[in-house]
This record gives structure tokens, sequence and C-alpha cells, in this order.
């Protein structure tokens, strides 16, 4: 990943944010721009620093505890070259680690308690919102390897990409037909 981060966590963040590297990135007043012309793989090392200071700091709130796994499971699907996350659901997702990450947001992170408040109901949000990707990523990865503990080592690397491609193409049209018509069950309109 790259980064040059110095140190970790929250404080290597606020240098990341304060330094005007993420232009275009707002959450204010409750609107939710998305990420357009941020490095991602700073934005996904500097969501791991974050993460990993929170779980350091046991013992954790029981709602941000239960948020955890879906955090880390959004970072998987971010980093996962072979899921290829579709560049909305992808920007959607960094706004909202930088949001999450942002010692100074909504409620500060320092406050004892309910400093993540605001950053937790953000991730269930964005989970909501993603549901459907996050359900195909699932059963994308379910596929994955059931292949290949099936096929193992001696497929053809050309045989394997083929039929994950595949895979994905259809768990993309499978989620995108759902969130569309989960939008339109809502009135055509969005959470975030």
């Amino acid at each position: 990943m790259g980064g040059g981060w110095e140190g970790g966590g929250v404080s290597n963040f606020a240098a990341f944010f304060g330094a005007g590297l993420i232009e275009g990135a707002v959450v204010g007043e409750h609107d939710f721009v998305l990420v357009r012309d941020a490095d991602d793989a700073e934005i996904i090392e500097a969501i791991g620093d974050v993460l990993a200071d929170i779980k350091s700091e046991e013992p954790l709130p029981d709602f941000v505890a239960k948020r955890i796994p879906q955090l880390e499971s959004m970072i998987r699907m971010l980093q996962d070259d072979e899921w290829r996350l579709p560049d909305e659901d992808r920007e959607r997702l960094l706004a909202t680690f930088v949001y999450f990450a942002d010692p100074e947001d909504i409620l500060p992170d320092h406050i004892p308690v309910i400093g993540y408040l605001d950053d937790v109901i953000m991730i269930e949000l964005v989970g909501r919102e993603l549901q459907h990707v996050r359900d195909a990523y699932e059963d994308f990865c379910d596929f994955r390897d059931g292949y290949d503990k099936k096929y193992g080592s001696g497929q053809d690397a050309a045989v394997r990409r083929d039929r994950i491609d595949r895979k994905r193409q259809k768990l993309h049209q499978r989620m995108k037909r759902r969130t569309k018509s989960h939008i339109k069950a809502r009135g055509n309109r969005t959470i975030l």
C-alpha cells in the first residue's frame, strides 16, 4: 500500500486529512460528497491504522465493537482486486472511511463512550445502503474459495480467471438489479 506514514493511526490520518490530500471530501450539513481525487491505497492504509488504534482501546463500547467486522469486510472488499468494486460504490466506501477516520468530525473521537457514535451511524447507514453489494461480495468470496478448494493450484490460470470473472459479472449485475429495486421501493431515495 502507498503511504509514507510515519507512526500510525489517528494522528497519521489527521496529518493526511489536514494536508489537503483529500480534495473534494466534504462532510458537513448532512451532505456526503464522494472522494474523487484521493489515493485509495492511502485512505485504506489510514483506515486500517485507525481501526487498529480503535481495537486497542479495550473495552470498546458494544455499538462500536459490533461494527468492526462489518468495517473490516468493507475494507477487504475495497482491496480485493478480483472483485473490482464499481466506482460509485468504491467512492462511497472511501468517503465513509474518510469520515470515520477524521478524529474531529461531528462528535470528536476523543470524547469517551460517544466519540465514535456518529462514525458508527455512518458505517451503519453505508452498510445498509450497500447491503446488496456486500451480499454479492460474500457470494463471490464463497464461490472463489470453493472453486480454489475444488481445483487447487492445478487449474489453468486463464480458465480460473475466466470463471472468476464470469461469476463476478453475474454478481455485479445481480447487485445492481437488487439495489435499483430497493431504491425504487423507497421512492428513488438513497440513504446517503
